[in-house]
């Protein structure tokens, strides 16, 4: 065969052939031939689906099997695009004419689980890395908050009260609108929006390191969540 495969019942096997097959559907090829069948009963059993490109393939090979009628020890298996092919034919591959028979003996030695060139490394690994992005990639949810920010009393500076609030930055956090909203005794609070990405911001995490520390605590007695809304 001009394809190798090598030590199929360890796991660093079934690794390497998961690796060979992430990009592509068939063992060669664009369509299943006598290669699929050496390899599918080279392996003793289904493969664990930890292994996902290797057991996607092994299902299509069994389904292909079973569609044609024919038992997993290749005899008679038909496959699209090639002759019938027997036990005989599995042990020992039918040769085509010369210039496949040609192409075959310049492949004899290939051992597609040796090492991969740099290029072949580096595109496997961006394609690895595509495909996780686009498995996980979701958008953020958002919040709306309404919060109570309270002075110490009613000497504090509400402008630079409000000015060191809005000071605090960062990545998700975005402030809103504001009012001043009396609270008695001459003392006002300091009603603020602001909207948050879920995954970026806590707003406990907000007031307890950012809102209520120095400087900032210097204006700031308190703070409280009014209203928490999802967007």
């Amino acid at each position: 065969m001009a394809v190798a495969f090598h030590d199929l019942s360890s796991d660093a096997g079934l690794k390497k052939l998961d690796d060979y097959l992430l990009t592509r559907s068939y063992i060669t090829g664009y369509q299943a031939s006598k290669d699929d069948i050496v390899v599918f009963e080279a392996l003793s059993k289904a493969p664990s689906s930890t292994y996902l490109n290797v057991s996607r393939w092994y299902d299509h090979i069994d389904a292909l099997l079973r569609i044609s009628g024919v038992s997993a020890d290749g005899c008679g298996v038909i496959v699209e695009g090639s002759a019938p092919i027997t036990g005989d034919a599995v042990a020992t591959p039918p040769v085509g004419d010369s210039k496949a028979a040609a192409a075959e003996d310049d492949d004899d030695d290939m051992d597609l689980f040796g090492e991969e060139t740099e290029e072949e490394k580096k595109a496997a690994e961006d394609r690895a890395a595509a495909v996780k992005a686009s498995a996980k990639k979701k958008e953020s949810g958002k919040s709306s908050v309404l919060m109570d920010i309270k002075p110490w009393d009613d000497e504090t500076d509400m402008k630079k009260l409000e000015e060191a609030v809005r000071g605090v930055q960062m990545e998700g956090l975005l402030w809103g609108a504001s009012k001043l909203a009396p609270v008695g005794y001459g003392i006002k609070k300091l009603q603020i929006m602001l909207t948050i990405v879920d995954d970026l911001v806590s707003v406990d995490n907000l007031i307890e390191e950012h809102l209520t520390v120095e400087p900032i605590n210097e204006y700031v007695q308190s703070c409280d969540i009014v209203a928490f809304n999802k967007i």
